[in-house]
């Protein structure tokens, strides 16, 4: 599948019923002060990977 049509089946779920309840849920998550803790703890990882030691 190209990266297109994988493109639009994301803006198509987003859009969905489903999609909008899964986003107000990831956004009420991510509110929450200990939930942003661990996100930026796991962001600061992954970005860390990138770089040569």
């Amino acid at each position: 599948m190209s990266i297109f049509k994988k493109v639009v089946k994301v803006a198509e779920l987003a859009k969905s019923p489903q999609g909008k309840r899964a986003i107000e849920q990831a956004r009420r998550y991510a509110r929450d002060p200990k939930n942003k803790e661990k996100i930026d703890r796991v962001v600061s990882k992954v970005k860390g990977r990138g770089k040569s030691h």
